[in-house]
């Protein structure tokens, strides 16, 4: 079987950090780490890693309509941008670094879904 992209990053958006992060805790037992990167952003533990599952991360909502939002794990961003956009998607969100993390961009699939695509490199700065 060929190597899919894999949704690999769930990502919450919230109007009260410490309201959900409590909430979170008290009805998953999830684990909140700050992540020391240059936005406040709250890193999740859902399981151990040998676990079935994916973590995720949380943020103060940015835009009224943010909720939910999944990453998918893909070799280029580049590349990926040009299918999505080939096959009917839009980039909402151009593609950017995150210093430690690799690169980013966000879409929209031809139903209106939300997605962010993520191209995994460490040494970007």
């Amino acid at each position: 079987m060929k190597n899919l992209p894999k949704v690999v990053h769930f990502e919450i958006n919230v109007d009260d950090p410490k309201r959900a992060i409590k909430f979170y805790e008290k009805t998953f037992g999830w684990e909140f780490t700050k992540w020391e990167g240059p936005m406040n952003y709250w890193l999740i533990k859902t399981g151990e890693d040998s676990e079935q599952g994916i973590n995720g991360g949380l943020m103060k909502r940015q835009e009224p309509e943010a909720s939910v939002q999944n990453a998918i794990d893909v070799s280029s961003v580049d590349e990926y941008i040009n299918k999505i956009e080939a096959y009917g998607g839009k980039i909402y969100a151009p593609k950017m670094p995150i210093p430690g993390v690799g690169w980013v961009a966000g879409f929209m699939d031809t139903e209106g879904n939300k997605f962010t695509i993520i191209q995994s490199d460490e040494t970007v700065k």
